[in-house]
């Protein structure tokens, strides 16, 4: 038989750990190791209990879930994490998913599906709850979006017009940008001021923004 699935609960909140300590101990093959109640405790809870899965709440008091993880998962052998929280910003998402968060499920998850996923983490496969996946989805969508009306945004623009739009993006003044298209700052405030109008923006930031969105800069 194969050994259990080591499982640590990292929440600030003791009727959230006693809840979930009390779900997964009743499930066959899997047994909760131990319980930390912030950030800070994890590396030394991982030491002491060398948990395969971590369920990570993300907003505590000293150390939240996002560093708790990145620390985590830059350990040599690191076990999986599964962000468990109430908090589903697309920010908060991300962030945990780049931290190396093998999953990301809402505290509102039936028991079931917490047990499915802490089995399904362990074993590799990464797992979203469907609100999340659907916020991911979303964004997607919005993304490539802005992506396409910046392109052709952009496409209104002359080459020299663009060229001012990259020197923005990358942060220069206008002497700096005057100097490196080697045109007077006269000439540089010129095209700034068609760019504006031609885009029907109003500020410098603007055009920065724009320019990310198109992937420019």
């Amino acid at each position: 038989m194969s050994p259990p699935l080591r499982v640590l609960i990292v929440d600030d909140d003791a009727l959230v750990r006693a809840g979930l300590s009390m779900m997964l101990d009743g499930v066959h093959g899997i047994t909760v190791v131990g319980q930390a109640t912030d950030g800070d405790e994890v590396p030394a809870a991982a030491d002491a209990h060398a948990p395969h899965v971590v369920l990570m709440d993300l907003r505590m008091a000293r150390v939240n879930g996002i560093t708790a993880t990145r620390r985590l998962r830059r350990r040599r052998r690191p076990p999986e994490v599964i962000v468990l929280t109430t908090f589903d910003s697309d920010e908060n998402i991300l962030h945990a998913l780049r931290a190396g968060a093998g999953g990301f499920l809402l505290k509102d998850t039936p028991p079931a599906q917490i047990v499915r996923a802490v089995r399904q983490v362990a074993a590799g496969d990464p797992i979203l709850s469907p609100r999340v996946m659907r916020r991911l989805m979303d964004r997607a969508v919005l993304q490539a979006d802005a992506h396409q009306r910046a392109r052709t945004a952009l496409a209104m623009l002359t080459a020299r017009e663009n060229d001012v739009v990259l020197a923005i993006a990358r942060g220069y003044t206008n002497a700096e940008i005057a100097a490196e298209l080697s045109m007077s700052v006269a000439t540089v405030k010129a095209h700034v001021s068609s760019i504006l109008g031609k885009l029907d923006l109003d500020n410098r930031t603007q055009i920065a923004l724009l320019a990310h969105d198109a992937d420019l800069a």
